[in-house]
């Protein structure tokens, strides 16, 4: 099949979009799954922000006091009372009840729009039988597909991913992705029509806290001493990471001087319990492991600022992705990259003023990117260059852009229906 290619008509057609926005009647529900509060809290208020009306549906992971605050936004929390220490007993229940809660909401809503953020936890539910029952119910369907297909980068693909992700793809009136790339996956793999697709960019973090807290007290909070070439992986744990490659690579510059630091903070995907633990041995076994700092678990808000203040450079050794919402939380807190060329990463990263490039899964290259970026005066003006990486990420990823043209698709679709 030939290769997709974005047309000169496409690309007007886009900054049309974002340039030409129509009047919207306000009748939108944010369906969430009930995570990824950072970006549902970006998208929510900068669409409450020109005038929206919305129906957030969420939980108690995306709750924040702006949610109940905020004129024209309803918070609906149809996953009360779930958490995760629960038997498993209550915790079938407790999705059962919430199911049931969502099916209602959805048969007395006026919200013409439904955006689906990201899929509950049926996924081939969602997916089918869910998106027929919206159809059904005469809403508008936006989708946001953060990743065109997970099963494939996760090495779990099977041909009832595909069908289920084509059924849902198909049956959405319009889809978000992040890069070009999807846009393409999306057309030649999966059927969707290209007018159906916008590329929008990843809304930069927001969310979090970001105090006065410096870089040299962050650092001797986490007992590293100024000075210390600091390095850090944070986020979930999991085999398309790469993390064994940072390992290693952090292993041979080690041995040569002991300078280094790295941080590992984040916590274990499901059933990546075998492949941290292979990487665990090894560092064990390595002379450098008093000098690498683990924090395996959960990173909540209010200590997330914490990691990345102590940190020089944040480094993404993916084997395999298509753009990743860590990166522009290092951007946020103003801090570089060294990333594996994998995916859409390198449309990011601008080389040797916000980050360095390598070779996905091999040690020896991320290692040398890793050592040109200390050589480099991105690393030694590093106080002066967050700044301007904080500004190249708003410039390009900012919510309001990310806003206007949600808010147009929006308007597209009920003019469409009109």
């Amino acid at each position: 099949m030939a290769m997709y290619a974005p047309s000169s008509q496409t690309a007007v057609r886009d900054i049309r979009r974002v340039i030409s926005p129509q009047p919207l009647d306000p009748g939108v529900a944010l369906l969430t799954g009930g995570f990824d509060k950072p970006y549902v809290f970006g998208l929510a208020m900068e669409l409450t922000a020109k005038g929206m009306c919305l129906d957030v549906i969420g939980s108690d992971d995306v709750d924040t006091p702006e949610m109940h605050s905020t004129p024209g936004l309803q918070f609906l929390n149809l996953q009360r009372g779930y958490t995760k220490d629960m038997s498993r007993l209550r915790k079938v229940k407790g999705v059962v009840a919430y199911y049931a809660r969502l099916i209602r909401y959805a048969a007395s809503s006026d919200a013409r729009i439904f955006h689906i953020l990201w899929n509950n936890k049926f996924q081939l539910l969602d997916r089918t039988l869910l998106m027929g029952y919206y159809k059904a119910l005469g809403k508008k369907i936006v989708f946001t597909a953060h990743n065109v297909n997970a099963g494939k980068r996760d090495s779990n693909d099977s041909w009832l991913n595909r069908a289920t992700l084509k059924s849902q793809y198909r049956t959405a009136d319009h889809i978000f992705v992040h890069t070009q790339k999807n846009k393409v996956e999306l057309i030649e793999e999966f059927g969707v029509g290209e007018r159906a697709v916008t590329v929008i960019p990843f809304g930069i973090n927001n969310s979090l806290p970001n105090t006065e807290l410096t870089s040299a007290e962050a650092k001797s909070q986490l007992s590293i001493g100024n000075g210390k070439k600091t390095i850090l992986f944070f986020g979930n744990i999991g085999p398309y990471k790469g993390l064994e490659f940072l390992v290693a690579a952090f292993q041979k510059i080690a041995a040569r001087n002991a300078e280094y630091r790295l941080i590992i903070a984040g916590k274990l995907r499901g059933g990546s319990e075998r492949y941290w633990s292979d990487i665990r041995e090894k560092m064990s076994e390595d002379a450098s492991s008093d000098r690498i700092i683990q924090k395996i678990e959960y990173i909540p808000d209010e200590e997330t600022e914490l990691y990345f203040k102590a940190a020089d450079v944040l480094v993404l050794p993916y084997t395999e992705v298509s753009q990743s919402g860590v990166l522009f939380l290092g951007y946020n807190f103003g801090l570089p990259v060294v990333a594996s060329d994998v995916g859409s990463l390198r449309d990011d990263i601008v080389e040797g003023t916000t980050g360095f490039l390598c070779k996905p899964s091999d040690a020896d290259d991320l290692a040398r990117a890793i050592q040109k970026y200390f050589a480099s005066d991105v690393y030694k003006q590093l106080g002066q260059r967050r700044r301007g990486i904080r500004d190249y990420a708003e410039e390009r990823h900012s919510w309001n852009i990310v806003g206007e043209m949600t808010r147009t698709v929006y308007t597209e679709l009920l003019q469409r229906k009109q």
